[in-house]
């Protein structure tokens, strides 16, 4: 089964809203980074995702994760125009790929609540 994965960065206020757009810009940047085979049956499967929070030094972590398992990533840095500065790391989109392999990487996570 596949899945995707969007870590929110929990070291930085952002607004429910502003959360919501970071962790959208996350999922197309990363599904855009994957295998077309791989992003279809993911969507044929109903395109299972999931939302997790980690430090700033852990979504640094987890993009040197997925760097080395070779899963397809996304980081998101703010453009600066509304609440936070230019460049602030806000999430990390990964996959669409193989659940387990995106496990390896968020595994540990706790769920954005």
């Amino acid at each position: 089964m596949y899945k995707q994965a969007i870590i929110i960065n929990s070291s930085i206020r952002m607004s429910k809203g502003k959360a919501a757009a970071q962790a959208a810009h996350a999922a197309v940047s990363a599904f855009f980074q994957s295998n077309l085979h791989i992003a279809k049956e993911w969507k044929r499967q109903g395109q299972k995702k999931i939302i997790v929070k980690s430090s700033l030094d852990g979504i640094k972590d987890a993009e040197e994760k997925c760097r080395k398992l070779k899963l397809p990533h996304a980081l998101i840095a703010d453009a600066g125009m509304t609440e936070l500065e230019p460049g602030t790391i806000t999430a990390l989109g990964i996959g669409p790929d193989e659940e387990e392999k995106i496990n390896r990487v968020t595994g540990s996570m706790k769920l954005l609540k």
